[in-house]
């Protein structure tokens, strides 16, 4: 395995439709070699994106597929690790149990494997509150458990916000690396990219309109516009939910930027949270995007003026996907890949960290 170099060679684990390595790759120095995950529909929008990547469909805690991802790992001279590994056992009823709560399996395959192939630098991404639950007792084991495997180890909370990302998200990042401390990168991002900044070129569809593929038909009003639209001549994913006639009404009575304050109570229902029809507002960046972010009643995800949820296009901007990244697969399926990715622009700015250390290191730089 190749420890010298200053360019890595990436194992994307529980990759999804491939956020976390379409940011790094943004990077030249970063390039993901091998990826694997069980969901075949977010694998097939990765090997579009990606096509230079090997895909490997398969549960990590099978056998067979560790061993695949292992000796493909090898062969391609792997020196980096990534992936966000769950932890439903990081909780106070877990605590009893600690890394050997078997809710906690996958975090546990995730670091066999990375023991196995013995990575420059690896990194795991999780919830925020994986490190503030029973008063940071479980993100105690877990640097305990990678300082016990010869790394380094430095974590935090990031906010995908402070890295050119128009989302408030906030994410807890690992850096566990050998020889050198890697610090979680500063904020990077000059001002906050809105809403506005995001996405304003695209508000043009009611409930039900769009297509898969489009002609763009707007020109671009922000720089983070332009941005996202190099490179892609075509429009896709822009297709907005066809919500039901009572959904339209409610949000017809919903002025501009506002929230359910403005619907009688008989017609708020059942929704306990207190983003439920909300607005997107303009000059703000959006709240986290998830999984149902094209449900008008799920939270503050419908459009700012427009009467329907944000589109996948839209989703996907406020994560920084560029327009070039093509989400492939049914409706629930997309919006599964949107709402579960690490957002490529705060990957970017983890890659751009390790790279300037791991070669200010090698330099002989004091850091």
């Amino acid at each position: 395995m190749k420890t010298d170099t200053t360019d890595f060679i990436v194992l994307d684990l529980f990759s999804g439709a491939g956020g976390f390595s379409y940011g790094i790759e943004k990077n030249k120095h970063f390039k993901t070699a091998i990826a694997l995950d069980f969901n075949e529909q977010a694998l097939q929008t990765f090997k579009y994106n990606m096509p230079d990547t090997e895909i490997v469909h398969g549960d990590i805690t099978d056998p067979a597929v560790k061993e695949r991802v292992i000796s493909l790992s090898i062969e391609k001279k792997v020196n980096m690790i990534i992936g966000g590994p769950p932890c439903q056992g990081f909780s106070l009823k877990g605590k009893k149990l600690g890394l050997n709560d078997p809710r906690n399996f996958l975090f546990l395959e995730y670091l066999n494997i990375v023991s196995e192939i013995n990575p420059q630098v690896f990194i795991i991404e999780n919830v925020k509150a994986l490190l503030s639950t029973s008063a940071g007792w479980f993100k105690d084991q877990i640097v305990k458990k990678v300082e016990e495997m010869g790394y380094l180890v430095r974590y935090g909370v990031l906010n995908s916000a402070d890295y050119g990302v128009p989302q408030l998200r906030q994410r807890a990042i690992f850096i566990c690396s050998k020889d050198v401390p890697i610090e979680l990168p500063k904020p990077t991002a000059k001002k906050v990219v809105t809403v506005r900044d995001a996405i304003f070129d695209l508000a043009y569809l009611n409930s039900g309109e769009g297509a898969f593929e489009q002609d763009y038909t707007s020109q671009p009003s922000s720089d983070y516009q332009i941005e996202m639209r190099k490179g892609s001549k075509m429009l896709y994913n822009h297709k907005a939910s066809n919500h039901a006639e009572i959904a339209i009404k409610k949000l017809s009575m919903i002025p501009p930027e506002c929230g359910k304050e403005y619907l009688p109570e008989d017609m708020i229902g059942k929704q306990q949270f207190s983003g439920t029809w909300g607005r997107l507002k303009w000059d703000e960046p959006s709240p986290t995007i998830d999984t149902r972010f094209d449900a008008s009643s799920n939270g503050t995800n419908n459009h700012p003026f427009l009467n329907r949820a944000i589109t996948p296009r839209e989703a996907a901007r406020l994560q920084s996907f560029d327009d070039k990244f093509v989400f492939i697969g049914p409706k629930l399926y997309i919006r599964q890949q949107i709402g579960n990715a690490v957002p490529p622009l705060m990957a970017k700015a983890l890659a751009d960290k390790i790279y300037d250390v791991i070669v200010k290191s090698k330099k002989g730089v004091v850091l």
